[in-house]
């Protein structure tokens, strides 16, 4: 499978960058991230993610929004507050999350 990245979107639009220091294979992890995939993408103003991982532990996640309202109802979601509580007890060594305004954008695919 081919990595697909978020093409360039039309700004401005609204980032979270989460990065994060955890172990390889956490018990639970794996099925947590995919239900937390699929609530954020059913959300009003979610725009896409990108995600990537070291061996070494080091993760960075990318997720772009519309707006801050669809990036606060992101941070509020019920599920997605008790996961964040559940990985700082047992997960994560470390992490830290940066939001920013997206005022240029652009992009590249090879045909």
């Amino acid at each position: 499978m081919t990595p697909k990245l978020v093409a360039g979107l039309e700004p401005p639009y609204y980032t979270a960058v989460f990065t994060s220091v955890r172990p390889d294979a956490p018990e639970g992890y794996a099925e947590t991230a995919a239900r937390m995939r699929e609530i954020v993408s059913g959300l009003p103003g979610f725009l896409g993610y990108e995600a990537a991982r070291t061996p070494g532990g080091i993760g960075i996640t990318v997720a772009y929004f519309r707006d801050l309202e669809s990036l606060d109802a992101w941070r509020l979601q019920t599920e997605h507050h008790a996961a964040k509580a559940y990985g700082r007890e047992h997960w994560y060594d470390s992490y830290s999350v940066h939001i920013g305004k997206v005022e240029r954008s652009y992009s590249f695919e090879r045909e």
